[in-house]
């Protein structure tokens, strides 16, 4: 049973458009305050998390080899990074005033 070549097309995309979100994090990395280069290296960690997870799909499927491993890999990254921001949410939530 082949994959259908607009699932790959569908992963590609999908990897460009993490590549192209990524200038914008690496941007902010330099800015002078402490707590937007946090946010930025969560974001940063959160980009490079979803690249492996899209480009471990992407050449699972093109080069019919086991390649989704790596995709594997970004499932960590990525549920670390969302396990930090939640918490910082849930942090900012409990502090700010009731109205």
């Amino acid at each position: 049973m082949g994959i259908p070549g607009w699932f790959v097309w569908i992963f590609l995309v999908s990897f460009l458009w993490q590549v192209f979100g990524l200038f914008p994090v690496i941007h902010r990395l330099r800015e002078a305050n402490p707590a937007l280069r946090f946010r930025a290296r969560l974001d940063l960690l959160e980009v490079v998390g979803s690249m492996l997870l899209f480009g471990g799909g992407l050449l699972g499927f093109m080069m019919g080899e086991s390649w989704f491993w790596l995709g594997l890999a970004g499932f960590p990254l990525l549920t670390g990074a969302y396990a930090v921001k939640g918490v910082h949410w849930l942090r900012a939530r409990r502090q700010s005033p009731e109205a």
